[in-house]
């Protein structure tokens, strides 16, 4: 994103965009992770409490690598909500429904933001290079960032939320034997991040969702035709 800036100048579409990225850091990865320790501490585990991680103060989930990586390049991550699955009466199930609040609060901020985008055209009608105009775009990036983010976080790959989901219906036994390589899958989740592997299939994914949501935040407002 900033990169952006300095190959393409300053433009107001460009600083909106970052001002969405600022947005993430400081609401939506907060969130996300506080949306873990909630679920967590609702089913017993108190670990992220103890941690100091059932807050939404962003400075408690910040990691300093992911939030560059969001400035520089535009994706990034925050520091995992600590979670021991022993404290849950069922370890398996507990962990499922704690991995899947953070991609679950990534759903429905992109709903509100949707609602918010579709409301300043139904009661605005903003023209182009108004106020309104740019704060329907910045409204249009958080929800477009938080369904990547939710897509993302979604994929069956160890750590990512979507592997713990997965693991509920994979025997104890075959675990064991992936956790002690969970490290190096995610410098290989990285890899290829940065190689460009996952960009068609997580776009297309997110394509699909941020659609459907689109469709569902517009209807109260009459202006599912809109919607392509």
């Amino acid at each position: 994103m900033i990169f952006d800036l300095f190959r393409n100048g300053f433009t107001i579409e460009l600083v909106v965009k970052l001002g969405a990225r600022l947005f993430v850091l400081f609401c939506v990865l907060p969130i996300h992770e506080f949306a873990h320790a909630v679920v967590a501490n609702a089913l017993g585990d108190r670990t992220a409490k103890l941690d100091g991680r059932l807050t939404l103060n962003p400075l408690a989930h910040l990691d300093l690598v992911g939030t560059l990586m969001i400035l520089l390049v535009g994706f990034g991550y925050a520091k995992p909500v600590p979670v021991n699955s022993r404290n849950f009466k069922n370890p398996k199930g507990g962990m499922a429904l704690t991995a899947a609040a953070g991609p679950l609060s990534n759903v429905l901020m992109a709903f509100l933001y949707m609602l918010l985008y579709w409301a300043i055209f139904a009661f605005a009608h903003p023209e182009d290079g108004t106020l309104l105009d740019y704060i329907s775009i910045f409204c249009f990036y958080v929800a477009q960032i938080n369904v990547m983010l939710a897509v993302f976080n979604l994929l069956p790959v160890p750590p990512l939320d979507g592997s713990r989901i997965l693991a509920l219906f994979i025997p104890n036994k075959y675990l064991y034997k992936i956790a002690p390589y969970e490290r190096y899958l995610v410098l290989g989740i990285f890899a290829l991040i940065l190689f460009g592997v996952f960009d068609r299939p997580m776009s297309a994914a997110s394509s699909a969702v941020l659609t459907w949501i689109t469709r569902l935040a517009a209807a109260p407002f009459g202006l599912g035709n809109l919607v392509a």
